[in-house]
């Protein structure tokens, strides 16, 4: 065959990667158990933890970052989370979670479960399908669970574009990197075909999936967008850090749902895991703030709320395989060195993402998903953790989410455009885009 130009050449690998993804992704018939095979316990305790770490996002992170923006965009952000919500629940149902967790290639899951074909609950047969990964609890409970994981990671992404982009070009940029990174990166992680998964790299919550992603997305959404006009030469005034304190606060008590929900039971695993948390996330407040005071001369409210943020993503990726030294060293590192990203590394990089996602979330999941490499404990997780492996995921995903998040943003350019016009920013988004405001 003679490949008569470059386009030829440009088609040809296409075909191929397309075939490598799909290859072998056939359909895999629903594991149907007893009712009398589901644990109740197990059950009760992922039922509970669904509901916080959707509380994590709405109202949770809804308030987060709504008391950090101007009074002019509180209600826009607002509506952000929100409507991230409303939307993901959709993707999730009809192809997100079949793209995540069915049986497929390395890098992609199988159309088996589009628009959830394989879920079955049968009352007079006695019967109800389950995941393999989760074979104690109803695969309805699964789905859910980790629907909620797959809302809260765009959801993240928004604050680094608060207060520029349209409300239109949000939503297709949402839809179409649930589908193109986020649903993906699940799969090579969390998915036992996943070839993340199969080399061995350990996420127990959400490190590398949710975080390290978001925070890529993040980044390459600043630069893509541009700077907020008057960034950089005058003062952007929070509108209420209040509301950062109550969001902090819900995100805090959620992120128990996110990591000792992850252990998929109500087990030792799941009370090590909440155990680690807590100790990784009040370690890192206490870090944040101690910098604070050496270098400014002062703790501040929105430094604690970071801090606890940074601990918390930081020891997510290790909740399920570290003891309580590595929690304390996971939580250290990430007060400091998120402190870092939040601060210098901004600088440096010249973005103006607007609430730090990358500083906290893209800098907090790599630190903890390497630092797992050198804390996992095998007698916990039943497996050697290597640093190579760990950043291996790690830098994958941050490189395969910031081009593709590229990718989308750049089509949307040229299509529906990503930006408002300068009038529009300068009157704020709640009045300009939705024709409400705080009065």
């Amino acid at each position: 065959m003679i490949l008569n130009s470059r386009w030829d050449r440009v088609g040809l690998i296409l075909i191929l990667v397309a075939g490598l993804a799909f290859a072998g992704s056939a359909a895999a018939a629903p594991t149907m158990v007893a009712f009398d095979q589901i644990s109740a316990g197990d059950t009760a305790w992922m039922l509970a933890s669904t509901a916080l770490v959707l509380l994590m996002t709405i109202p949770g992170l809804a308030l987060f970052y709504a008391g950090m923006v101007r009074k002019k965009n509180v209600l826009a952000t607002t509506l952000q989370s929100f409507a991230v919500t409303a939307l993901i629940t959709v993707i999730w149902i009809v192809a997100g979670y079949s793209l995540a967790f069915s049986p497929g290639s390395p890098f992609i899951g199988g159309f088996d479960q589009l628009f959830l074909g394989g879920l079955k609950y049968l009352k007079e047969a006695g019967q109800l399908s389950v995941s393999p990964i989760a074979p104690t609890i109803p695969e309805s409970v699964f789905i859910m669970y980790q629907l909620t994981f797959a809302i809260i990671t765009p959801a993240l992404i928004t604050g680094a574009f608060a207060e520029r982009m349209k409300f239109g070009s949000m939503l297709l940029f949402v839809a179409a990197w649930s589908l193109l990174v986020y649903a993906p990166v699940a799969h090579w992680v969390w998915s036992p075909d996943g070839w993340l998964a199969k080399l061995g790299a350990q996420d127990f919550a959400g490190g590398t999936v949710v975080h390290i992603n978001a925070g890529a997305a993040g980044l390459a959404c600043a630069y893509m967008l541009g700077r907020r006009n008057g960034y950089g030469t005058e003062p952007f005034i929070p509108y209420n850090l209040a509301f950062t304190l109550i969001g902090a606060s819900l995100l805090w008590v959620g992120w128990f749902g996110f990591n000792a929900g992850s252990a998929v039971a109500a087990d030792g695993r799941a009370g090590m895991a909440m155990l680690v948390t807590q100790v990784a996330t009040a370690t890192a407040v206490l870090t944040w703030m101690a910098v604070e005071w050496i270098i400014r001369k002062r703790a501040s409210l929105l430094g604690a709320c970071s801090g606890a943020v940074a601990g918390l993503v930081a020891i997510t990726p290790a909740s399920g395989f570290v003891e309580i030294p590595g929690a304390l060293a996971i939580g250290a590192a990430s007060g400091l060195l998120c402190y870092w990203g939040a601060t210098g590394l901004k600088r440096l990089l010249g973005a103006d993402d607007s609430l730090d996602v990358f500083g906290i979330h893209g800098v907090g999941g790599l630190v903890g998903a390497l630092l797992t490499g050198v804390f996992s404990s095998k007698a916990i997780s039943g497996a050697e953790a290597s640093m190579m492996v760990q950043a291996v995921g790690a830098f994958a995903t941050l490189f395969y989410s910031a081009g593709m998040t590229i990718a989308i943003l750049l089509l949307l350019r040229f299509t529906f455009g990503l930006r408002v016009n300068g009038d529009e920013e300068q009157a704020g988004l709640d009045l300009a885009l939705h024709g409400e405001r705080i009065v």
